[in-house]
């Protein structure tokens, strides 16, 4: 996989769909969209637009980035801490949390960051998690 390069470029002369995508992330990180069907229907975009640019767009002004880590974590005492504390190392903030029921020795984990004020990239801190001794798997989400 060929190596990440970030630009900054004015919003002024990007595609309107790229600010389209920025605003449906923002209503789904403040909750005025309660999934991505219905941010991508108030902004005027398409789920395979946003889904396409989705990870690809983010907002140099506020740093206000939000992704969801998914987790499958072995259903043993720590491994919800350890993981919550691995995303703290990274410098990125806890949003939300949502945990299902345990099912066959593991439970799946649902946490929503801000990354604006991490030490390291998104990729780095997955793998770091993925790392733990009581996480099966770990990816980023929608």
């Amino acid at each position: 996989m060929a190596e990440r390069r970030l630009l900054l470029v004015d919003a002024s002369v990007l595609p309107e769909v790229f600010l389209k995508v920025l605003d449906a992330k923002e209503l789904i990180a403040s909750g005025q969209a309660t999934s991505i069907s219905a941010a991508t229907r108030q902004v005027g975009i398409s789920r395979s637009a946003f889904y396409k640019y989705k990870d690809s767009v983010f907002d140099a002004e506020t740093g206000r980035e939000a992704l969801t880590v998914i987790a499958t974590l072995l259903d043993k005492t720590g491994a919800l801490q350890g993981l919550l504390s691995g995303i703290s190392a990274a410098g990125a903030s806890i949003v939300t949390m949502n945990q299902s029921r345990p099912e066959n020795g593991a439970a799946q984990v649902e946490v929503t960051i801000r990354t604006g004020t991490m030490q390291m990239s998104v990729e780095e801190m997955l793998a770091r998690l993925a790392k733990q001794p009581n996480v099966v798997e770990v990816h980023r989400g929608a």
